[in-house]
C-alpha cells in the first residue's frame, strides 16, 4: 500500500532513543513543510480543480497536525526551535524532472513517498515507545491513517498528468531512490534521517 522499497532500521530507533526531543521538534517542522508542499502544488497547478480541492484538505490537516505537535512539545516542556534540515527532502527533491508534465508527476510522487515514510515511521515509533510512553504511542498511532490517505491521494493525483501505468513505473523508480537516500542516513536525528 505504501509503495516503499525498504523499512526503517534500528539505527533510526537508536536516534529516537537518544534524541527524542529533537525528533519531536523535527516532526513539527515536517508537518509545516508538508502544508507548504501542498500549497506550492496548488499554486503551480491552479487549473486542476481536483488537485486544488485535495491540496486544500491536506493543507488543513497538516496545519492541524503541526498545532497538535506544538501542543505535545508544550506539554512535555520542549522548546520549539529551528533545526538544521536533514538531507532527505533535499535529495528527494533533486530527483524532480525539469519539464512538465513529468515535473508534476515527480513532485506529486515524491510527496507521496514522504507521506508513506512518515506513515511507516509513525507506526514504528508508536510500537517502539508503547511500553515506556503510552500517550506518545497513542499520539503517533492516531496520525497513521491520515498520512496513509495523503500518500494515496498524491499517487492518484499524479495520474492526472500521466497514465496510471507510467505513474506506477515512476513511483517504483522514485521509491528505489528513496530507499537509497534513507540507507545513506544522517547524523542529524530527524523524522526522516
Amino acid at each position: 500500500m505504501l509503495h516503499l522499497k525498504s523499512e526503517s532500521t534500528n539505527q533510526w530507533l537508536n536516534q529516537v532513543d537518544q534524541h527524542l526531543d529533537e525528533i519531536l521538534i523535527d516532526h513539527a517542522h515536517c508537518e509545516r513543510k508538508a502544508a507548504t508542499t501542498a500549497m506550492n502544488l496548488m499554486n503551480s497547478y491552479t487549473e486542476n480543480r481536483d488537485l486544488c480541492r485535495e491540496m486544500t484538505r491536506i493543507v488543513e490537516e497538516e496545519l492541524e497536525h503541526f498545532e497538535m505537535v506544538l501542543r505535545l512539545l508544550d506539554e512535555r516542556g520542549i522548546k520549539f526551535r529551528r533545526l538544521a534540515a536533514g538531507p532527505y527532502g533535499r535529495k528527494l527533491n533533486a530527483l524532480v524532472g525539469n519539464q512538465e508534465p513529468e515535473r508534476a508527476v515527480d513532485r506529486l510522487l515524491i510527496a507521496s513517498l514522504i507521506e508513506a515514510r512518515s506513515c511507516e515511521r509513525f507506526d514504528l515509533l508508536s510500537k517502539h515507545v508503547r511500553q515506556r510512553d503510552p500517550a506518545l504511542a497513542d499520539f503517533y498511532a492516531s496520525l497513521f491513517e491520515s498520512e496513509a490517505r495523503h500518500h494515496t491521494t498524491y499517487v492518484r493525483l499524479a495520474e492526472h498528468f500521466t497514465s496510471r501505468e507510467d505513474a506506477r513505473v515512476r513511483l517504483a523508480q522514485l521509491s528505489l531512490e528513496e530507499s537509497v537516500i534513507l540507507a545513506e542516513g544522517s547524523e542529524l536525528p530527524r523524522m526522516h534521517s
